[in-house]
């Protein structure tokens, strides 16, 4: 949900965005990656911004990613060709601090072709241009504070302030969403109010992420159980047919055992004669 709400966050603010990461305020615009004709599989997190002269990617990296570089430069080539006349400013932000070295790595390399991006590590970047601006609110925790718990208190004091109640809860849920990257949610639950997040558009994605992966759990679940039950009738009835009526308390056991034992039961059976060699395995298995 991390990359979503970065995604979130750039195209709604691209001009707290361009000011932070061009020095200057300049339109930005969404622009597709279908018109770079990339893979639908990055596609779903790639933030592109586009004015008259220039390009701006951002990626926002919770861990480091050994492709990196390569796709950055594939990037570049593939908005030289649709663009040839624009510049291109490529930067990686990384949101959580890392012994990996591939946070400093800035450069993709191979014979007779060299070329350079730029990086950042937010948690080297001081905090107070973030709590200036209302679309870098929501990554404030993240940046040099010395002291998370107020830091997200100053970003919660000033999204009170929002006077549009559409944005202050769009900027209040990510807000919470990213603190979740370095602070426990009992915090961030007393912090910032739930009420206020609830009717934000990402807060409704999150919920409905967390409920569809509860859903596919659910099912999954389910699967095992039905398939569990029905192995445990087809051995009681192959036990039945070999060694004759199963006692209670052996079918008790021969319930409890798990799927995997069921299976093993299912290919010792066909050596039993009688119930006392079905005892004699569940003993020894």
């Amino acid at each position: 949900m991390f990359d979503p709400t970065c995604k979130f966050l750039a195209e709604s603010f691209p001009a707290d965005f361009a000011t932070w990461l061009l020095d200057e305020s300049i339109a930005l615009t969404k622009l597709s990656p279908t018109e770079l004709s990339l893979e639908p599989i990055r596609a779903d997190s790639l933030i592109l911004l586009d004015s008259d002269k220039l390009i701006l990617q951002i990626e926002f990296q919770t861990e480091p990613d050994t492709a990196m570089a390569f796709r950055l430069t594939d990037y570049r080539l593939r908005v030289f060709r649709r663009f040839p006349s624009k510049q291109m400013r490529q930067v990686v932000v990384y949101l959580t601090p890392t012994g990996s070295d591939l946070v400093y790595q800035n450069t993709f390399e191979i014979p007779k072709l060299r070329y350079e991006f730029e990086v950042i590590r937010l948690w080297e970047q001081p905090t107070q241009p973030f709590l200036d601006a209302i679309g870098l609110l929501p990554l404030a925790v993240l940046t040099q504070t010395e002291n998370k718990k107020e830091t997200l208190k100053q970003v919660a004091s000033k999204v009170e302030a929002i006077a549009d109640r559409r944005l202050q809860s769009n900027v209040a849920a990510s807000a919470a969403i990213l603190a979740g990257l370095t602070l426990k949610q009992d915090l961030i639950n007393q912090v910032l109010r739930k009420e206020t997040m609830q009717q934000s558009v990402i807060y409704q994605e999150w919920k409905e992420e967390f409920l569809q992966e509860g859903r596919q759990e659910g099912r999954q679940e389910g699967r095992q159980e039905g398939a569990l039950e029905e192995a445990q009738s087809l051995i009681l009835r192959l036990l039945t047919r070999r060694v004759g009526v199963i006692a209670p308390d052996v079918e008790t056991q021969v319930c409890s055992l798990s799927l995997t034992e069921l299976e093993k039961l299912g290919e010792a059976l066909l050596d039993f004669s009688t119930s006392s060699d079905l005892r004699a395995w569940l003993e020894n298995r």
